[in-house]
């Protein structure tokens, strides 16, 4: 992937004095949650500033990419999961993916997102109409794929997955994603939040005893809804540790890993190149003839931009 550069001296300065960007993975209860919040004020900008996107598409491709984060530490091996979003409304939709080793990257499926009146609010359910929610996982040797797929319920990106992970996966899932921007419309702080039911060796005790059952489900979810917005919260140099130990003191909650997150994306000029010669003889030398050299390539997964010689296409072809 090129990363595109952030060229605004203000955010640059701000993004240099609060906290990097890292997701903590953790659990409570004696392991029967589990959890992963994620700092991604870096991560944001940079999506951002590859697909070049106003406020609006931000925020829907934001809340996307922060919530396709967020499923990482539920991929099974070296796998890859796939998140998309079809809605008739006028935002369309989304297409995100993300890895095991970290990168997420993904694409919105109506840029510019057309507004038809001013914006009275952050909801984003003006924009989205029915349509469906699907996650797709790729496990490593696996030789298909494993697609569930909902409809649209809340209009709201995390909480459509959670209701996905309950209705397609049958798993008490919950999602909170936050993006702060500043009156200049900078993403200033963002930030999201995963937690999960976990089983417990095979059904047996845990050994946690303080809360149990209906109590113990209430209690997280008490303290899960107490947050506070996590854009903000990073926008003012918060850090991970003080919400996950704040929010579940009460619940033995424990770390587990710290890893990094980031927008990227595997392609390069190489790969595209390569692609380009694969195509039909008849496409390649159409291209050869009437494209100008050298040809342009964008990746619409991360927005990179290649320039791709005619020359090094030719050489491709011998």
């Amino acid at each position: 992937m090129i990363k595109a550069p952030i060229t605004d001296n203000e955010l640059i300065a701000h993004l240099e004095k609060i906290q990097p960007d890292g997701m903590t993975l953790f659990i409570m209860a004696g392991g029967q949650f589990r959890g992963a919040f994620f700092h991604g004020t870096h991560f944001i900008n940079q999506m951002r500033a590859n697909h070049h996107l106003g406020i609006l598409e931000t925020l829907v491709l934001g809340q996307a990419c922060l919530c396709t984060a967020l499923m990482i530490p539920t991929i099974k091996g070296r796998g890859r999961i796939h998140f998309r979003y079809d809605t008739n409304g006028p935002a369309a939709g989304f297409s995100t993916e993300a890895d095991s080793s970290g990168y997420v990257r993904g694409y919105l499926l109506q840029d510019p997102i057309p507004v038809t009146q001013p914006l009275d609010s952050w909801s984003l359910e003006p924009f989205f109409g029915p349509g469906t929610v699907t996650v797709t996982r790729f496990s490593d040797g696996a030789a298909v794929p494993q697609t569930g797929s909902v409809e649209i319920k809340h209009r709201n990106i995390a909480k459509d997955l959670t209701w996905y992970f309950l209705q397609s996966e049958q798993i008490h899932t919950a999602f909170n994603t936050s993006i702060k921007f500043d009156r200049q419309g900078r993403v200033i702080g963002a930030g999201g939040m995963f937690l999960q039911t976990m089983p417990i060796n095979g059904g047996k005790d845990s050994g946690y005893t303080k809360y149990t059952g209906d109590d113990l489900f209430d209690g997280i979810e008490h303290a899960f809804n107490a947050a506070p917005p996590f854009g903000e919260w990073f926008a003012e140099n918060g850090n991970r540790d003080d919400i996950i130990y704040g929010l579940f003191r009460e619940f033995d909650v424990q770390t587990v890993l710290e890893r990094d997150i980031i927008f990227d994306c595997p392609c390069s000029s190489e790969k595209y190149a390569a692609a380009i010669a694969h195509l039909s003889r008849a496409e390649v030398d159409d291209m050869l003839a009437h494209d100008k050299d050298p040809i342009e390539v964008v990746c619409h997964n991360c927005g990179s931009i290649y320039h791709i010689p005619k020359e090094t296409i030719k050489q491709q072809l011998q």
